[in-house]
C-alpha cells in the first residue's frame, strides 16, 4: 500500500521513476514542444515577417542555438536526475537561473490553461449548425461581408467597390465594421470590456471551460509521468492527424494557391531580414517551440535512463518541431487563402492579431466550408490536445522541483501535489477569464513568453561552458552515450562557446526595439506596463537574490566564497551510485577535497577553458 505510484517495479531510478519506454519519453517531447506556438504562433510570425524569407532567421536561429541548447538541457537533465533548480548544482551560483525558469513556466502555465480553455469552448460551440459565427447577431456594427464603410463628413458610406478596400481620401478614416467571427469572439466568447481598466465579471463559460482544463491536466498528471506518458500516445500524435485532414481539404479549395504563395512562395518579402525584429522572433519562437529555457526539457529527460542516447533524441524532437511548424503553416494559409478568395480581397488583409489567427480568421474561413461544424470541432479538438501536452510539462517542472527539494515530504502525495498544483494554477487563470481577461492573457504573453526566454538561455549557456567547463561537461555527456570522436564536439563547442551565446545580440536589439504591446488597437494603461515589468522582475531578480543568499552563506575570504560558488558542489553527481564511475566516486571527492585539489567533483574552474 506505501509503494509510490509513480515509482514501477523495472524503474532504473527506484526513488525518482523513469520512463515506462523510450516512446513515452520521445512522445512526450514532441507534445511538449509542439504546442500553440506551431498552429497559432508560428504561422502568424510568417505572416507578419515577410512570409518565406522568415523560414531563413527561423532555421538559422534553430541550427546555431535551438538544436544545441536543446542537447545541452536534455543532457544536463539526464545526467544528474533532478529539476531545474538542483540541476544547477553544477554551477551552485546560479542557481537562481533554475528558480526563475521555474517561475517563467508558472506564469505562462496560467495563461496556457486559459488558451485550452478558449479551445474548449470554441469545441463544444461548434457542436451545431450553422455555426454561430457564420452569421452577424443584431448589431448595427456588424457585417457578413467585408465591406469598408468611410466616415465622410459624419456621415457613414459603405465602400465603393470589395476589390477597392480603401476609402477616396487619405483624410477619411475607414470605421471598423466587425465580421461575425470578430463579433463572436468580442461579444459572445470573451465578453470583451473596452480595456485593462474595466475588469467586469468573471465570464462564467469560460471559467467553467478553465475548470474542465484544469481537471483534465490534473487527472493525466495524477501519477506523474506514469500515467501523462500513456496519454501523450493520443494527444502528441492525433494533431498531425487533423493537420493532414485539413491540409488535403484545403488545398482542393479554390484559392488555396494564393494563400500559400503568401505563406512561403513568390509574396515572401526578404527586405524584412534587415529589421531586427525579425531576428528576434525567430529566435524567441525557437526558444518559445523547443521550449528551451523554460525547464521543461530538463525535467521530462531527468527520468530517463542515465545511458540513454539523449543525442539522436534531441535531433528527433528538434526536427519534428521544426517540420510541425512548417506543416501546419500549409494546413492555415491554404484555407485562409480560400477564405480570401471568397471575400475578393489579399490574403494580407485577412489576418490581423495573433489570437485572431486561431479565433478569429481560422474559424471564419472553416464556417464557409460544407459540413463546416466537422472541419471546426477538429480543428478545436487538435488546439485542445497540442495545448494540453504542453500544459502537462509545465506542470510536470513545477511538481518535480517540488519533489527534488522535498523528496520526504512529498514522496508519498504525488497525486495531492499535482491536485493542489492544478487547483491554485485554475484560480491565478480566474483573472484571465473576466471581460478583461484577453488584455491579461495578451501581457504576459508579450512580456514573459518573449526576451527573458533569451537571458535566461544566455545565463545556462554561459554557466555550462565557461564556468562548469564545457570540456568536463562533454566528458559527462561521454560517460552517458560513450566515447566520442575530436572531431564529433568541435561544432558542439563551437555553438556553446561561440555562437550560441551571441544570441546576446538578439537580446540587447529586443530590448533597444522594445513596441509597448497593445491588444488590436486598444493601448494598455501605464499601470498594466509598469505591472508587465514588475512580471520580469519577479522572474529575474530570482537570479541575484539567489547568488547573493549563496555567497553571504558560504565560508572563507570573498574570493574563496566565489570560487567555491563557482565551482561543482558535493551533491553535483550522476543520481544512482552505479552510474559515478571513478570520475565522481564518494572516495575521491573527500581525498580531493582534503587536499584542497582540482577534481570533477569539486573544481576551481573558473577560467574560460575550452581546449
Amino acid at each position: 500500500l506505501n509503494q509510490d505510484l509513480h515509482v514501477d517495479d523495472g524503474d532504473e531510478n527506484t526513488e525518482r521513476g523513469n520512463w515506462a519506454n523510450k516512446k513515452e519519453y520521445i512522445l512526450s517531447m514532441i507534445g511538449y514542444a509542439v504546442g500553440l506556438g506551431n498552429i497559432w504562433r508560428f504561422p502568424y510570425l510568417a505572416y507578419k515577417n515577410g512570409g518565406g524569407a522568415f523560414l531563413i532567421p527561423y532555421f538559422t536561429m534553430l541550427v546555431l542555438t535551438g538544436i544545441p541548447l536543446f542537447f545541452l538541457e536534455s543532457a544536463l537533465g539526464q545526467f544528474c536526475s533532478q529539476g531545474p533548480i538542483n540541476l544547477w548544482r553544477a554551477v551552485p551560483i546560479l542557481q537562481g537561473v533554475g528558480v526563475a525558469m521555474v517561475m517563467v513556466t508558472l506564469i505562462v502555465s496560467i495563461y496556457y490553461n486559459v488558451i485550452i480553455a478558449y479551445s474548449l469552448y470554441y469545441m463544444f460551440a461548434s457542436m451545431q449548425f450553422p455555426l454561430p459565427w457564420s452569421s452577424c447577431s443584431s448589431n448595427s456594427s456588424c457585417s457578413d461581408t467585408p465591406t469598408v464603410y468611410c466616415n465622410v463628413s459624419g456621415v457613414l458610406m459603405a465602400n465603393w467597390t470589395q476589390e477597392n478596400i480603401t476609402c477616396p481620401s487619405s483624410s477619411i478614416m475607414p470605421v471598423s465594421v466587425q465580421t461575425p467571427s470578430e463579433q463572436y469572439w468580442d461579444r459572445v466568447a470573451l465578453q470583451r470590456s473596452s480595456g485593462l481598466d474595466e475588469t467586469g465579471p468573471v465570464v462564467w463559460h469560460l471559467a467553467l471551460c478553465l475548470l474542465l482544463s484544469s481537471i483534465i491536466v490534473a487527472a493525466a498528471l495524477i501519477r506523474g509521468i506514469k500515467s501523462s506518458g500513456k496519454v501523450v500516445y493520443f494527444t502528441a500524435t492525433f494533431p498531425y492527424v487533423v493537420i493532414v485532414i485539413l491540409l488535403i481539404r484545403g488545398v482542393t479549395l479554390e484559392g488555396a494557391r494564393d494563400g500559400i504563395e503568401f505563406y512561403i512562395g513568390s509574396q515572401s518579402n526578404l527586405t524584412k531580414l534587415t529589421e531586427a525584429e525579425v531576428w528576434k522572433d525567430a529566435a524567441t519562437q525557437t526558444f518559445y517551440s523547443l521550449s528551451v529555457g523554460w525547464g521543461g526539457v530538463m525535467t521530462l529527460a531527468s527520468y530517463n535512463n542515465f545511458h540513454n542516447n539523449v543525442f539522436k533524441d534531441s535531433f528527433v524532437v528538434s526536427l519534428t518541431n521544426a517540420g510541425t511548424s512548417v506543416f501546419a503553416g500549409f494546413a492555415i494559409f491554404s484555407i485562409l487563402g480560400h477564405m480570401a478568395h471568397i471575400y475578393k480581397m489579399p490574403v494580407g488583409e485577412v489576418v490581423k492579431e495573433g489570437f485572431g489567427l486561431a479565433f478569429i480568421a481560422y474559424p471564419d474561413a472553416l464556417s464557409k466550408l460544407p459540413i463546416s461544424p466537422l472541419w471546426s470541432i477538429l480543428f478545436f479538438f487538435m488546439l485542445l490536445t497540442v495545448g494540453l501536452d504542453s500544459q502537462f510539462a509545465g506542470i510536470e517542472v513545477i511538481t518535480t522541483c517540488l519533489l527534488d527539494a522535498f523528496p520526504k515530504l512529498f514522496k508519498s502525495k504525488h497525486a495531492l501535489l499535482t491536485l493542489t498544483t492544478s487547483s491554485i494554477l485554475y484560480l491565478l487563470g480566474l483573472p484571465c477569464v473576466t471581460r478583461a481577461g484577453i488584455y491579461w492573457v495578451t501581457l504576459i504573453d508579450q512580456f514573459v513568453a518573449s526576451w527573458v526566454l533569451l537571458f535566461l538561455a544566455l545565463l545556462e549557456v554561459a554557466g555550462v561552458a565557461y564556468i562548469y567547463g564545457g570540456n568536463r561537461f562533454i566528458k559527462d555527456i561521454e560517460m552517458m552515450l560513450g566515447k566520442k570522436t575530436f572531431a564529433f564536439w568541435l561544432w558542439w563547442r563551437a555553438c556553446w562557446f561561440f555562437i550560441s551565446p551571441c544570441i546576446i545580440v538578439i537580446l540587447v536589439w529586443s530590448v533597444i526595439t522594445f513596441v509597448p504591446p497593445t491588444y488590436g488597437e486598444v493601448p494598455y494603461p501605464p499601470w498594466g506596463l509598469a505591472l508587465g515589468w514588475l512580471m520580469i522582475a519577479f522572474i529575474l531578480l530570482w537570479i541575484p537574490a539567489v547568488a547573493v543568499y549563496k555567497l553571504i552563506k558560504a565560508k572563507g575570504n570573498p574570493w574563496k566564497r566565489l570560487k567555491s560558488l563557482c565551482s561543482p558542489s558535493d551533491k553535483w553527481h550522476p543520481y544512482l551510485d552505479v552510474h559515478r564511475g571513478e570520475r565522481y566516486s564518494e572516495e575521491r571527492c573527500r581525498h580531493r577535497k582534503s587536499h584542497n585539489n582540482n577534481s570533477d567533483c569539486v573544481s576551481n574552474h573558473l577560467f574560460f577553458i575550452i581546449m
